[in-house]
């Protein structure tokens, strides 16, 4: 018996029902990890992330807080994707660098023209520096500085003298003219030609110079090596062979020769401190007699004993003995008078202390009129507005009568540095003149610009006379306790100003000006018989 239509269906029963079986299933990929200086192949079954990768057990690789991870953590793993752990740490590094010295070139006119002489040689200094080191794989990458560089050694600068030709205009000089330039004491008498160094130490202070009345003495003060004082005080004859001469008193702030009185001065000393301005005032004012050809002291005495010196009293308290030679004037902080025959000082004008927020404080000069009954000087003025008192930018120009009886205005906001300046009496002439500087800007005078005004002594025709108005005004470089800027000369007719830090004379009467120095390093000048 025969199926010719059954053995057909049967194979393709058997065909269809192999076909529907599930096949084997084949979803294994591969992943590769750059890690460590090494590069490995994993072979991979089941879907998972970058971390669940690192943390299989036959991965378990561990990445740091600041290593760098690519792909981030949560990406899912695809065939063929590159992981790659760059290692990443921190180091300091630290380094020395040296710090090149400058050169300082200083004009001299106390040398030949052209002339150079070295006076301090330079020396490199040193300085820290430290990285923060970012370190990729053991490769240093970036080198970031950790903060501002520590000094080890501060340079020092090389200074450079170097002489200049100095063409000055002959014009007669009455009596004795003396300033500082280069911190030397110098000395002018008869022409402006004549002009000669009376020292050659370059260590004056500025604090002190002193011209005797005849003109043939000289006090001055010279900045101390030891630690342990702030200068010394010296004088010397204005001859041209004379030598200097030490005398007693150290730690000096304010000296001056007293007319009338043979071989005497008036001083006023501090203490030495670390910090600027590297003194602290006692206040005190003495006086001393010396042998003229030793210096020794013959006799003293103290006319104001020591104080704490009222408000901002460190700076000091500023003393100027009248022409006559019986009276002393002061200036404080608050106040500008007159010290008693008991020591006890007696206001003629009040005022609120400026406010300086700096290592100084102000002070104004103050000068006697020739007759010994005047006083002038500059004043701390009211607020313009609502400021404080302390802050007011307002300094006026007054005198004062002695004896009490009424006090005058010479120029109002004439400028903190004005130190009006009465002359000496003129022959024929009744009244004397007075001179003072005027600011440019009236309420910005602490650095800005002056004129030299000259007028009688009330105050009143006042006219400019030096500089001209298309050239800058006179400014005040070095505070000092009381910058000395102008001086009279004994016959009234001309006045020494130091301008741009060079001295110049002006003619009171043409209003001409002559500069009688050139290498900008002249300051306080003195003017006598």
């Amino acid at each position: 018996m025969t199926m010719p239509r059954l053995f057909p269906l049967l194979l393709l029963w058997v065909a269809t029902s192999a076909a529907c079986q599930p096949r084997e299933a084949t979803n294994r990929f591969i992943v590769f990890l750059v890690a460590d200086g090494r590069e490995l192949t994993y072979s991979l079954d089941e879907p998972m992330t970058v971390e669940e990768f690192l943390s299989r057990p036959d991965v378990n690789v561990r990445v740091g807080d600041a290593d760098r991870l690519t792909p981030p953590r949560f990406t899912q793993l695809s065939d063929g994707m590159r992981i790659t752990i760059v290692r990443v740490s921190e180091t300091t590094e630290c380094e020395t660098q040296v710090l090149p010295f400058s050169r300082e070139i200083i004009q001299n006119e106390g040398m030949q023209p052209n002339e150079e002489r070295v006076v301090q040689p330079g020396q490199n200094g040193s300085q820290q520096v430290c990285y923060r080191v970012i370190v990729e794989d053991g490769v240093a990458r970036d080198r970031i500085p950790t903060g501002a560089p520590t000094v080890l050694r501060a340079p020092v600068n090389e200074i450079l003298y170097v002489g200049i030709s100095t063409n000055v205009e002959p014009i007669p000089i009455v009596g004795t003219l003396a300033y500082i330039n280069n911190k030397n004491a110098w000395i002018i008498t008869g022409s402006s030609t004549a002009k000669r160094p009376l020292t050659n130490t370059g260590n004056l202070d500025s604090h002190v110079l002193s011209l005797s009345s005849d003109g043939q003495r000289l006090l001055f003060t010279t900045r101390s090596e030891d630690p342990a004082f702030v200068n010394q005080l010296w004088m010397s004859e204005t001859n041209m062979n004379a030598q200097p001469i030490r005398l007693v008193p150290t730690n000096v702030i304010y000296a001056e020769w007293i007319n009338n009185r043979s071989n005497t001065f008036a001083y006023s000393t501090s203490e030495p401190q670390a910090i600027a301005p590297f003194w602290r005032s006692l206040n005190n004012l003495l006086t001393m007699q010396i042998d003229p050809n030793t210096g020794s002291a013959l006799n003293n005495a103290i006319v104001v004993p020591e104080s704490s010196g009222g408000l901002s009293g460190w700076w000091g308290t500023v003393y100027r003995w009248s022409p006559d030679g019986q009276r002393v004037a002061y200036v404080r902080a608050d106040s500008v008078g007159i010290v008693g025959a008991d020591g006890s000082l007696k206001p003629l004008a009040s005022y609120a202390t400026f406010r300086t927020t700096q290592n100084w404080s102000w002070r104004s000069n103050v000068s006697w009129s020739a007759d010994s009954k005047l006083l002038a000087a500059s004043v701390h003025g009211p607020p313009l507005g609502s400021e404080p008192p302390e802050t007011s930018p307002v300094f006026n120009a007054v005198s004062a009568e002695v004896n009490g009886r009424y006090t005058a205005m010479l120029h109002e906001s004439a400028g903190m540095w004005s130190s009006p300046v009465y002359s000496p009496l003129l022959e024929g002439v009744n009244e004397a003149a007075i001179a003072y500087l005027r600011a440019r800007d009236p309420y910005n005078s602490v650095n800005g610009e002056y004129d030299l005004v000259v007028a009688d002594r009330d105050g009143s025709n006042a006219r400019a006379i030096f500089p001209s108005p298309s050239q800058p005004g006179i400014v005040i470089r070095d505070f000092g306790i009381t910058p000395q800027t102008l001086a009279w000369s004994p016959d009234g007719r001309q006045i020494a100003v130091i301008y741009q830090g060079n001295l110049w004379v002006v003619d009171v009467v043409t209003d001409a000006a002559y500069q009688l120095t050139f290498d900008g390093q002249s300051e306080h000048p003195v003017w006598s018989n």
